[in-house]
């Protein structure tokens, strides 16, 4: 498999011959108004440009969405990707949205979903603690499974709790990729991983490798690729944990 970083979220991956694009967020950069309630309200978003051709990173063969927030699926993918592209979502309240916005071939996630051959199963995942969850909803992650492919679990924007881990327990996937920004509004905490939280999941698959995206690309991040970087060398775990820049790829 090979997982590419785009920027935030948006991951190409391609696994088993196939190649899926995840989480697309793809206006030039400055499009939109910052986030409200939080840090940085003199930047608009994304905060950083494209690092590839967007005629190049929607070449793809299906797409994931988690969750539709603007910095994961927003006009310009809507615009930009064929109307007829298999759509992955998380449940019908979702699928409903993508249909209108004009996709054809919208299908919700679930425990047994394949694609060519690809187990592509929902996990569940929490886009914060406490009250804040009545303003982010809800949100889904992603196993990816092939006899011929490294199980891979693209966690979502979530933060550390149980279901991360029983997900992990459960699915042992060897390639992981959180979402470790650790981005929050003014009040409420983490929407996403912050270092602890990506700690957390070292502990629950110590032979795993980690992946932490969703850094630097839109206003209300809080965790620097820098400083993650600095906690995991402290923690002596930088060889597990990696912090691609947009436009990194890896292969496994």
């Amino acid at each position: 498999m090979k997982v590419i970083l785009i920027r935030n979220a948006t991951l190409v991956v391609e696994y088993a011959g196939n190649t899926f694009l995840i989480d697309p967020f793809l206006a030039d950069k400055g499009a939109y108004p910052p986030f409200p309630n939080s840090v940085r309200q003199d930047q608009f978003n994304p905060l950083v440009g494209l690092p590839a051709s967007l005629d190049d990173i929607i070449k793809v063969d299906a797409v994931i969405l988690t969750h539709l927030h603007l910095d994961h699926f927003d006009d310009t993918a809507k615009e930009a990707l064929p109307k007829d592209i298999q759509m992955f979502v998380q449940n019908e309240e979702d699928a409903l949205a993508v249909r209108n916005d004009g996709f054809r071939n919208v299908q919700v996630l679930g425990e047994d979903t394949a694609f060519e051959g690809i187990r592509v199963q929902k996990t569940k995942g929490e886009h914060g603690r406490g009250e804040i969850l009545k303003r982010t909803g809800e949100i889904c992650g992603v196993v990816f499974k092939h006899p011929d492919e490294k199980t891979l679990y693209v966690a979502g924007d979530t933060v550390w709790y149980e279901a991360v881990r029983e997900t992990i327990e459960s699915h042992r996937p060897e390639i992981i990729v959180v979402n470790g920004g650790d981005n929050q509004f003014l009040q409420g905490g983490s929407l996403v991983m912050g270092k602890e939280d990506i700690h957390e999941v070292y502990k629950a698959a110590p032979n795993a490798t980690i992946i932490s995206v969703h850094m630097e690309a839109v206003n209300h991040w809080t965790l620097s690729r820098k400083e993650l970087k600095s906690f995991l060398r402290e923690k002596g775990i930088a060889s597990h944990v990696l912090v691609p820049d947009d436009g990194e790829a890896y292969s496994f």
